[in-house]
Formats: structure tokens, C-alpha cells, sequence
């Protein structure tokens, strides 16, 4: 279907695009800002989700940009051989607009003569009518010919592959392929509203089918993901989306009934909010390093209903003199800064944008943070160290050099519940238990 041009009474000309057309264009847009400008892909999509009325168009939207970039060594191969020159830096919109071609054929499967019909007509829609049989021809040729099959290490950088399998000799393949799975839709229920099985009962009621995990009590799996607006109760709080790995910090951490509790890394807030909504009574300060973001916090707390008594400050959690009242503190939680290498399943454009220079400067800053955050915890207390990383480097290895210049710490075990045993601490590997890669360290200071 082509685009029309319509009258109002008033004499303005309007264009009207078909279905999916906008959907395609700003698929498009993501992916060239993604890859051709190095943007972060949450980041774009929370500029160009807004812009679709449509939960379902939002969804295919977010569908087509994840599949294209988890796909995009094979694609970029296929338009190397099908083009007969490279595209270049002015023409990103262009190759972005090819590769969601080639992801909703690819990996979607959506019907061909839709998928092709919308995109070809998103290339006008983005002032590249010229181009648009060039991409019914491409794309034409896609849907005969098909990809090749890929490694899953391909997708992965030469330093960064090596580093995975220097440190995980024997579970190295298996980070690689599940790291380009898409992750599942982990739920986490709110104890101040609902117990996990009432919950379990309303979406079953709703019909929306659902699994219970076993090793984190809020826990809850959907292995069909949904809208969120569409679980019981999501807006009033009764649920927060939150993978169980990430859920896992709170049992970790476990602060005791009433605790002064920091949260030295908080925004968006969920790990604050999942404390609060376990005991109310805490005693919690949340910090983030970034203004804009306490807003997100905020929200969190409203929406779950808790926080209402927590304090949300703005501040380098590691320049204690400019937040600190001198007041200790029983618990701490430092969910570091990391290269998010246990989350590419989330954010597939970590393999883009991380560089080997990158994992140096986030473990000085882990370390600065760590022994400035010692400071402000009570003898007898605890901090948890977590990252979603799976390197050593940023974890066993910087929890090692915290303890051999830290006299009065010391390293508790944690459960087995949370992963493989890294000298006392737990490491979980992506898509083990379905979760994300994540690390957890807990510290006792002693008396």
C-alpha cells in the first residue's frame, strides 16, 4: 500500500502512510544512530518508542531493532555481497533500513509481502525515494536466497571474545550463544501488595501464563512475553519487570529487619524499590552520580508505593565528604558501574561500543568506589559488591586486591542458589536459570 495524500476542510495537504510504515522508519532511525553514530540502543529507543501509539507497534519496533543487531555481522556480510558499493556514513539510514528489512524477514518471519510493502515504503517516508527500488530489489533477493548461518562468536570483538575465553575456558561457547538469545520476561512481585502465588492466581485468572523460581521468593518467569500494561496491576505497583539475577542482589544482601541501608548506584531504583517493598521499616538512602536520573528513582517508588520516607540524593557515592552526615551505615549495596558484558542479551550494542581500554577505567573506578564506601559502613555491617559483568577482572579479581588492602574486611560465602563459586563469591553466566550474567560479593566488616 502506497502513501496517500488527503484533504482537511481547511485545504491542508496531509500525507497519510500505510501500517507499519513509521514503525519501519524508526527502526531505521535506532539502528543507524546504533551503529553508524554509536548510540545506545536503550537510549534511542526511548526517544522513538514514545513516538507509536500502538503497543504492538512498539513491540515489533523493539523486535526488529534487537534482532537486527543481534544478526548484524551476517546482514552487513549479505550487503557487502549484494551491493555493488558500501554504503556510506550519509546513507545510515539507508543500511539501517535494509537490516530491519532483513530482520523481518529473517528472524521475525512476518509476512513477506507486508514486511516488504512497509519497508520499501519507509524509505520514502525518509526522503530516500530514489533508493526505494534499490531496497524492493535487496530485499527481494533476501526473501530468495535467505542468510547464511553464523557463528554466535562472530558478533563478539577479537579482545573481547579472548577475555571470555581466558576466563571461562569451559563455558565459553554457551555465553556466546545465549548471550544473543533473547532474554525472557522476569517479573517481581511486590510483598507490600501480594504473596507470589496470589499473583501467580490474577495471571493465570488473566490468562497469561506464568512459572514461579524456585530460588528467589518474588520471582516469577513469563515464558510468552506480554505487554506490561496488560499484567494485573501493573501500574498501581503490584509488579515490577526485573530479571531474576538482578532480583538475586536482595537476597544477597539481606539486610536485617529496620536497617540504615545505602544504595550507593540506584537509579532506575528497582534494587532499592525491591528492598523497600521486602521491609519498609528500612532506613534507605539512594544515591546516583547523575541528576537527571533520580527521577526515574522517584517514580519507581511511587509507582511500587514504597520509598516515601527514603532519602534520594544526588551525588559521587565515592566523594563521601560531599553526601556523607557522618551517620554509618548497616548495609550498603554497590551495584558497580561494569561493562554490562553479563546483559548483551539486553543490550546487544554492548558488542558494539565497549572497548578493551573501557574494562581498565570501570575497574579503577569499582576500586575507588569500594574503598570509599568502606568508610561509611558500621563495623559488623555488610556491602554487597555486584555487577552484571561476567569478567574477572571487574569481580573476583577486584574483589582479591579489596581484601588484600582491606585488614578489617572479610568475604562471607554466598548460596549456591546464586550461581557458580568464585573463591566465596557467586558468579551467574547468561541465561543460566534463564537469568542475566551477574556477580555478587558480600562483605563483612569486622569488629
Amino acid at each position: 500500500m502506497a502513501t496517500a495524500t488527503t484533504s482537511t476542510p481547511w485545504g491542508n495537504k496531509v500525507v497519510v502512510q500505510a501500517p507499519g510504515v513509521q514503525t519501519r522508519a524508526l527502526a531505521a532511525k535506532v539502528l543507524a544512530a546504533v551503529l553508524g553514530r554509536g548510540r545506545s540502543l536503550k537510549a534511542e529507543l526511548s526517544i522513538a518508542l514514545p513516538k507509536l501509539d500502538d503497543s504492538r507497534d512498539r513491540a515489533l519496533l523493539e523486535a526488529i531493532c534487537f534482532a537486527a543487531l543481534r544478526r548484524r555481522t551476517v546482514y552487513d556480510k549479505a550487503l557487502g555481497q549484494w551491493l555493488q558499493k558500501p554504503l556510506g556514513p550519509r546513507e545510515a539510514d539507508l543500511r539501517g533500513l535494509l537490516m530491519a528489512g532483513f530482520a523481518q524477514l529473517d528472524v521475525l518471519q512476518l509476512p513477506a509481502h507486508a514486511a516488504l510493502s512497509a519497508t520499501v515504503e519507509a524509505a520514502r517516508a525518509l526522503g530516500r525515494e530514489r533508493q526505494a527500488g534499490l531496497v524492493n530489489a535487496v530485499l527481494r533477493r533476501a526473501q530468495r536466497e535467505g542468510f547464511a548461518e553464523a557463528r554466535a562468536e562472530d558478533a563478539w570483538p577479537s579482545w573481547l571474545l579472548a577475555q571470555v575465553r581466558q576466563d571461562w575456558p569451559q563455558h565459553a561457547e554457551a555465553i556466546f550463544a545465549n548471550s544473543l538469545k533473547p532474554a525472557p520476561l522476569w517479573l517481581r512481585v511486590n510483598r507490600q501488595q501480594h504473596s507470589r502465588d496470589a499473583y501467580l492466581a490474577r495471571l493465570q485468572e488473566a490468562g497469561i501464563d506464568a512459572v514461579a523460581e524456585p530460588a528467589s521468593a518474588d520471582a516469577i518467569r513469563l515464558p510468552v512475553a506480554v505487554p506490561v500494561a496488560s499484567l494485573p496491576d501493573f501500574a498501581q505497583g503490584a509488579v515490577s519487570v526485573q530479571d531474576f539475577s538482578a532480583q538475586q542482589v536482595a537476597d544477597a544482601l539481606s539486610p536485617a529487619v529496620g536497617a540504615r541501608v545505602l544504595d550507593a548506584c540506584a537509579a532506575p531504583g528497582g534494587k532499592a524499590a525491591h528492598l523497600l517493598e521486602r521491609d519498609a521499616t528500612l532506613q534507605l538512602v539512594a544515591l546516583d552520580v547523575d541528576a537527571r536520573r533520580l527521577q526515574r528513582i522517584r517514580e519507581t517508588f511511587a509507582r511500587t508505593g514504597v520509598g516515601s520516607h527514603a532519602q534520594v540524593q544526588a551525588a559521587d557515592a565515592g566523594d563521601i565528604a560531599a553526601w556523607w552526615d557522618g551517620v554509618a551505615f548497616d548495609a550498603v549495596l554497590l551495584d558497580a558501574p561494569c561493562s554490562a558484558t553479563g546483559i548483551i542479551r539486553r543490550q546487544p550494542d554492548v558488542l558494539l561500543h565497549r572497548r578493551a581500554e573501557d574494562i581498565t577505567a570501570l575497574a579503577a573506578i569499582q576500586a575507588r568506589l569500594l574503598d570509599a564506601l568502606w568508610q561509611v559502613l558500621r563495623p559488623g555491617g555488610v556491602l554487597l559488591y555486584s555487577t552484571c559483568s561476567i569478567l574477572r577482572r571487574e569481580n573476583r579479581q577486584q574483589i582479591t586486591e579489596f581484601l588484600a588492602r582491606t585488614p578489617d574486611a572479610r568475604l562471607e560465602p554466598l548460596a549456591e542458589a546464586l550461581g557458580h563459586d568464585e573463591g566465596g563469591c557467586r558468579q551467574r553466566l547468561p541465561g543460566e536459570r534463564d537469568g542475566d550474567g551477574f556477580f555478587y560479593a558480600r562483605l563483612v566488616k569486622v569488629v
